[in-house]
């Protein structure tokens, strides 16, 4: 059973800065690839950052330059480095990947980031 658990969020003021964490557990981790996704009150969920397990990784438009998606495998954990935050970054954001066996999708609970004054 893959298990996926996200932290860091919170309330920052625009311009700062957040670290979310997503610890994965029940899966071979360092084959897999994981996503951040995020999504805003009456909107889609919403695809943020990617990296794979060879360490590629794509960024939505809206965040690059400003977010950098990393691994660490070693402690099987996936990060999110938020920089130069908006308040149209405020969303829950949730952590993702997909079964080595199935490829069914699995989601963390998600972490609320709220960017506001």
């Amino acid at each position: 059973q893959v298990q996926l658990v996200e932290s860091g969020g919170g309330l920052v003021q625009p311009g700062g800065s957040l670290r979310l964490s997503c610890a994965a557990s029940g899966t071979i981790f360092s084959s897999n690839t994981m996503g951040w996704y995020r999504q805003a009150p009456g909107k889609r969920r919403e695809l943020v950052a990617r990296i794979t397990p060879g360490r590629l990784t794509n960024y939505a438009d809206s965040v690059k330059g400003r977010f950098t998606i990393s691994r660490d495998n070693a402690k099987n954990t996936v990060y999110l480095q938020m920089n130069s935050l908006k308040p149209e970054d405020t969303a829950i954001y949730y952590c993702q990947t997909q079964g080595l066996r199935t490829g069914m999708d699995y989601w963390g609970k998600g972490t609320q980031v709220t960017v506001s004054s």
